[in-house]
């Protein structure tokens, strides 16, 4: 009899010691490109919840669809429990969920928005990001409260907003929508618009401030506004504003962007910007994580920090959708966000 017993607890602590010991899951994660600022910000949340917890391996897709299908490819051949891909081109979703059906694996997308349709034909994968419609709205809110308290911003006073617009990756429909519903938003506060001009510079600072130099040249004294899709974009307007002799002597140009970085923020609180709108990256960064580690132990679709919900938003134990909000960002309230 005790010697049944001596063997049965050796077994459990023989069983518990496999437990406490037992290797985390391997997740491969793909980030369309390191160097996007918003996306590095998602990236090291993602990596700091998953140290000790998931065995994570993390590719640079450097802006080509090609080598991000290729590292798919090897992540499936080292036989992941799950994948975490940040998309180059939403598009060709419909081949990378394809590739992890066939493996049976798990498959969370994040950030980058694939067509509803693509995500309907595999049940085990998922989305985490944010409604872009949301972020456009805010933005055109920003600029349409700043025109009716500054009629001095109506340089021409035609009673019309002469704007231009930075636009993303026109593959990406985070940029599609921005650009849309940020202007309906204006129009939708009773004030007129004209677009003078209109343009990609693929979430790229420098790309923008190019872009906007050029701008600045060929319709002189008539831009009234600059909307941007993204901050790196809106920083980048800037500085070929600041260039040509803007936010000095009383010289303001209405500037506003999407994703609330550290850098836009400090330009909010220097008075060269004139709002942002939250992009939470720690929410996408953490609702990735959640999502990935508990598909990829088995456990599920999980997530705490929101809830699994439909195309349209509405919370459904059985959606695969994971919305995190946005936030108006403007030198009211900004500190909050200041970390």
């Amino acid at each position: 009899m005790k010697k049944a017993l001596v063997l049965a607890i050796a077994l459990v602590l023989c069983l518990s010691t496999v437990s406490v010991f037992a290797a985390p899951p391997k997740v491969g994660m793909c980030i369309y490109k390191f160097d996007d600022t918003f996306m590095s910000y998602v990236r090291n949340q993602i990596e700091t919840l998953a140290k000790g917890n998931l065995d994570l391996s993390t590719q640079d897709s450097q802006f080509d669809q090609p080598k991000q299908n290729d590292q798919i490819d090897q992540f499936l051949t080292q036989k992941v429990k799950a994948l975490a891909i940040n998309m180059v081109d939403p598009s060709a979703a419909n081949v990378l969920i394809q590739k992890t059906a066939k493996k049976k694996v798990p498959l969370v997308l994040f950030n980058r928005e694939p067509g509803d349709l693509d995500l309907a034909k595999y049940p085990n994968v998922y989305y985490v990001g944010a409604k872009a419609q949301e972020s456009g709205t805010m933005e055109g809110q920003i600029v349409a409260k700043y025109w009716k308290a500054h009629p001095e911003a109506d340089l021409n006073k035609d009673g019309k907003i002469q704007y231009v617009m930075l636009m993303g990756d026109p593959s990406n429909s985070d940029a599609k929508y921005r650009t849309q519903y940020s202007i309906e938003a204006v129009q939708a506060a009773g004030i007129q618009v004209e677009k003078l001009a209109e343009d990609t510079a693929m979430w790229d600072r420098p790309k923008a401030q190019e872009k906007m130099a050029a701008w600045l040249a060929a319709y002189a004294g008539k831009v009234e506004v600059v909307f941007a899709n993204n901050d790196d974009m809106a920083l980048g307007a800037i500085e070929a504003l600041k260039a040509a002799g803007y936010f000095k002597g009383g010289k303001f140009m209405p500037v506003v962007g999407v994703d609330a970085t550290p850098p836009a923020l400090d330009a909010l609180e220097q008075g060269t910007l004139l709002g942002t709108v939250l992009n939470d990256a720690t929410g996408q960064g953490t609702a990735t994580y959640e999502l990935a580690a508990s598909l990829a132990s088995g456990k599920g679709a999980a997530t705490k920090v929101a809830k699994l919900a439909n195309k349209d938003g509405k919370a459904d134990p059985k959606g695969h959708y994971v919305w995190v909000p946005y936030q108006m960002v403007t030198l009211d309230n900004y500190k909050q966000f200041k970390k």
